[in-house]
């Protein structure tokens, strides 16, 4: 899914308000969520660390996952520190993430030469421990037939 922030300030209500879109149909963005937040609330949040301003901006009706939220608020920073940029689009599609993401398995070791580890499957040496043993002595059915059935089946014609 591709989804679309729009941050920018209100001067006028001295708030931030940021949008969110997602692409519902083909090429067309559909707002999601507006939230509106207080200017003095947003600079203390910057100035007490990312991770409080993260806090803030993550609400009930808008909960940005982690990727996203980092670089929204990487963008609010930049918005009043600077004082320059009234407003900021982000886009970011979810299949981008998915791919970046994905890294090798560490702990997977792929095998070297595959035909030597076929050929130690296919050995026919047995080791003396299981060849004596017959796991089928000790079995016991658990449907008993009675001496006098006949354990084949009648043929009528």
């Amino acid at each position: 899914m591709k989804q679309k922030y729009l941050i920018f300030k209100n001067p006028e209500k001295n708030e931030l308000i940021i949008r969110e879109f997602a692409e519902l149909d083909k090429e067309r963005f559909s707002l999601l969520c507006e939230e509106a937040y207080d200017d003095e609330m947003i600079e203390a949040a910057i100035k007490e660390g990312v991770n409080t301003l993260i806090s803030k901006l993550r609400t009930q009706n808008m909960y940005p996952i982690g990727h996203y939220v980092k670089k929204i608020a990487e963008s609010v920073t930049t918005m009043y520190v600077s004082g320059d940029k009234q407003s900021v689009e982000l886009f970011f599609n979810d299949n981008d993430l998915l791919i970046k993401n994905q890294e090798p398995d560490k702990d997977f070791d792929a095998p070297a030469d595959e035909s030597s580890d076929l050929d130690e499957l296919l050995d026919e040496d047995v080791d003396d421990d299981y060849a004596n043993k017959n796991g089928l002595e000790k079995f016991q059915s658990p449907v008993k037939i009675a001496d006098g059935d006949s354990t084949e089946i009648d043929e009528k014609g």
